[in-house]
């Protein structure tokens, strides 16, 4: 354990580093790991099997790092070079993690995540039957997210607007048994506290003044400042009626306030629910971590 939580924690590192990238995405790589927990334990896989999947949720975007912010930050619809340049990210973070000790909890995810069962995702074009389950949930699940939230060319579809765009692609798009089940738990409402928040209890914010997204984090307070990364723009942090809000002040940040704001204390509420896989994974883990550092991985 006390060789295979460092690592553990810079996959996590690695993986907000890249989202924090983005202006739009805040809290999407914790919103993907929640459903597919979700999912994986109404699939009635075992505890030890939901983590790994939840680990492959919030790695999925790995990739993206390998993505230029003209093309990921791009306010209107994509030309087909561009989307291709997008399409290049499962292959990015397969990779980046080839050389990792712990590559084999999330490699699935992070470039399978993308197929679909029809043949026509990428960047294999596998079908339904060679599609690893991590990906398969993981791709239900990066979908909705990526309907339900706001991007710089639309607002963020209802939740029942997206389940059933999710039932008109069963077996297409969306794995058929695994896809009834993500509607079956959207239909139930287990979805509502994870859609639109950036953690437990915590709903995204846009900027007053452009509209990309802005992130709380635990450790904000009213009166807190929070800077735009997109335009640069400083909001004020205040409670309405028991809501967090945001105001302009005027003001802009300085390059160090403009600086991606990486959530320590989330990271490790992510890794103290991974630990179940450095515990039932330790002889394996420990084996790779030797082989790597003997040069035999």
């Amino acid at each position: 354990m006390e060789y295979t939580q460092p690592l553990l924690r810079t996959l996590f590192v690695m993986a907000s580093a890249v989202e924090a990238r983005d202006t739009y995405t805040g809290g999407h790589l914790w919103r993907v790991s929640q459903f597919a927990h979700l999912l994986a334990r109404d699939a009635g896989l075992p505890p030890v099997e939901q983590a790994r999947i939840a680990l492959g949720g919030f790695l999925h975007d790995l990739g993206k790092i390998g993505v230029p912010d003209a093309i990921l930050n791009k306010p209107d619809t994509l030309t087909d070079d561009e989307r291709g340049v997008i399409q290049t990210h499962p292959d990015v973070g397969r990779r980046l993690l080839q050389n990792h000790p712990l590559a084999a909890l999330v490699i699935d995810a992070v470039h399978a995540h993308h197929e679909r069962p029809d043949g026509h995702g990428y960047p294999r074009r596998l079908t339904l039957e060679s599609i690893p389950l991590d990906a398969r949930i993981v791709g239900i699940c990066d979908a909705f997210d990526a309907m339900t939230s706001t991007r710089p060319y639309r607002k963020g579809m209802p939740i029942e607007t997206a389940l059933n765009i999710i039932r008109d692609n069963l077996g297409t798009q969306f794995d058929p048994a695994l896809g009834v089940r993500f509607i079956n738990l959207g239909e139930a409402s287990h979805m509502s506290h994870i859609v639109g928040h950036s953690e437990p209890g915590i709903p995204l914010q846009a900027c007053p003044n452009c509209g990309p997204t802005l992130v709380i984090t635990r450790r904000d307070k009213p009166g807190d400042h929070l800077y735009c990364r997109s335009c640069g723009g400083e909001s004020e942090l205040f409670q309405e009626a028991g809501q967090w809000r945001t105001r302009p002040t005027g003001g802009r940040g300085t390059p160090a306030q403009l600086m991606p704001r990486l959530d320590d204390d989330l990271i490790d509420d992510l890794l103290a629910g991974a630990n179940i896989l450095l515990d039932e994974d330790k002889p394996n883990l420990l084996s790779r971590l030797r082989g790597q550092l003997t040069g035999h991985a």
